[in-house]
């Protein structure tokens, strides 16, 4: 039988060791499969000439508030983008999630130090092999000397590390897009549901003209003994209701303007909104795909990216069952006398661990890896479920807003109908008044349905606009060409990449 010489055991040992560096127990990560459906149920027909776009999370989202073609909406848009305060937080969230990742890296890499100072030490006689009362004097001893550590990644327990990190860096990363995103289609939909109240505005203030005409009239018919006083109080009414309803108008618009000031970062009292009717919105989005939608909507890559991390941390706690391998060093001076430290002669140097063992395995922790371990697989498997959730929360966003489009052209195109034949029901009662063949009541009648029908229009116009950046939001921005890769240093805007329209 052959023997392997004593001073030859340690260096086989760890050459061993060494050998087990790329044995890694850390399970490979593979994405969980999501059913999906082939296409969206309320895609329209119309949306068949599109051709599928097929970008991926890496790839910048392009201005897609520009195709409605409003030079004030770029405006805003740009500037809450450098200002927005919560976009600012996300960003710096992302910063954060970085330097960790940078902390986690440095593992991989030698830890070395220097230290300089006295020590001022007294050993018990009993350690030198002296009776109790023996003599033992005190010694100061000078050290100048740099240390190394270094972890040998035996069984993947530093890489699972890092990728965890780098998976949760990705996930603040594909956050700062989500809330990017959130903010553009918040600033959009609230610059039109101010544009629209504007309209209601401007549908109110020539109400209120309108009715102070007829009340002219009504007033002069009265004075002449033509009619009773009841169709001049019937008059005076109706202005002062049209009136009142403006006011209710101009209160919910100012509250509309603060908050939009808000997204732009910017104190209420500072910014002002000149006002402007919304103009009819006519622009279609293509659905595209279902499976586009897992590439390209940020908060579904930064689900995917958080099992990812989840994942990692599985193996991170698979790896405390195996050894750790730790090689440590010192080198340097020592000195009693600190005019001698740096002599030739007082040079040291420890090659091992200064405290403790090379190698460590843990034998019983009255279950604590096993606690460990199951805390991460159950991290993992909310990660899963919360993947999985977003996927069809996402597929439900797109839906409704498909439903919304589509619903809402139909119910516009029937509205107008209502406008046009209020109207002329409105124009017939005002000629049959001054004939005296209708009461003033019929055309108050008349006229307040007027109102009410251009009202609906103008808010149904409102919702079209608000649904389409709805569902731009829900597919993940808008796109035209591939663009370079995003950069996320900042919060600043991205290059564009438009969604194209008819």
């Amino acid at each position: 039988m052959n023997f392997i010489p004593r001073t030859r055991a340690p260096a086989l040992l760890l050459a061993s060791l060494l050998l087990l560096a790329g044995c890694s127990v850390v399970q490979p990560y593979e994405r969980p499969t999501v059913d999906t459906p082939a296409a969206f149920k309320e895609a329209a027909a119309g949306n068949a000439d599109w051709k599928p776009a097929q970008p991926s999370e890496q790839i910048a989202r392009g201005e897609w508030w520009t195709v409605f073609g409003d030079d004030t909406l770029n405006t805003l848009e740009a500037q809450a983008l450098a200002a927005n305060q919560d976009l600012k937080a996300a960003a710096a969230r992302l910063a954060q999630s970085r330097a960790l990742l940078k902390d986690a890296r440095s593992l991989r890499a030698p830890q070395v130090s220097a230290g300089f100072g006295p020590t001022r030490q007294r050993a018990a006689p009993a350690s030198r092999g002296l009776p109790d009362d023996g003599d033992a004097s005190s010694l100061t001893l000078w050290r100048a000397q740099a240390t190394v550590g270094y972890e040998v990644d035996l069984f993947g327990r530093v890489a699972a590390g890092v990728d965890a990190a780098s998976a949760t860096a990705q996930q603040r990363e594909a956050l700062f897009r989500s809330v990017q995103l959130a903010l553009q289609a918040d600033v959009a939909q609230g610059y039109f549901l101010l544009r629209e109240l504007d309209a209601e505005q401007a549908l109110y203030a020539g109400t209120v003209q309108l009715r102070s005409d007829a009340l002219r009239l009504v007033q002069r018919r009265f004075d002449e003994g033509d009619i009773s006083e009841l169709d001049l109080a019937r008059a005076k009414t109706e202005l002062a209701s049209a009136q009142s309803e403006s006011f209710g108008v101009a209160r919910r618009r100012a509250n509309a303007e603060h908050a939009l000031a808000l997204l732009l970062g910017r104190a209420p009292a500072d910014f002002s909104l000149p006002p402007s009717p919304l103009q009819q919105v006519s622009i279609q989005v293509p659905a595209g795909l279902p499976s586009a939608l897992l590439e390209r909507r940020p908060d579904i890559a930064a689900a995917e990216r958080a099992m990812a991390a989840a994942n990692a941390r599985v193996g991170v706690a698979q790896t405390a069952w195996f050894p750790r391998l730790n090689l440590t060093g010192a080198l340097g001076y020592e000195s009693s006398d600190l005019g001698n430290l740096f002599q030739w002669s007082s040079r040291s140097f420890l090659l091992g661990p200064l405290v403790g063992t090379m190698l460590t395995l843990p034998i019983f922790d009255g279950g604590a890896r096993d606690a460990g371990l199951e805390r991460a697989r159950a991290a993992w498997e909310e990660d899963v479920a919360t993947y999985r959730q977003t996927v069809l929360n996402a597929f439900r966003e797109v839906e409704d807003n498909l439903a919304g489009l589509r619903i809402l052209a139909d119910q516009t195109r029937t509205q107008d109908e209502a406008v046009r034949s209020a109207t002329r029901a409105a124009q017939l009662s005002q000629i049959q008044y001054r004939e005296g063949s209708v009461s003033f009541l019929d055309v108050i009648d008349a006229d307040r349905s007027v109102l009410l029908q251009r009202r609906i229009a103008s808010q149904l116009e409102g919702e079209r606009a608000r649904a389409a950046v709805g569902l731009i939001r829900a597919l993940g921005g808008g796109w035209d060409h591939p663009a370079e890769a995003i950069n996320t240093s900042d919060a600043g805007p991205v290059q564009p990449l438009h969604a194209r329209h008819h």
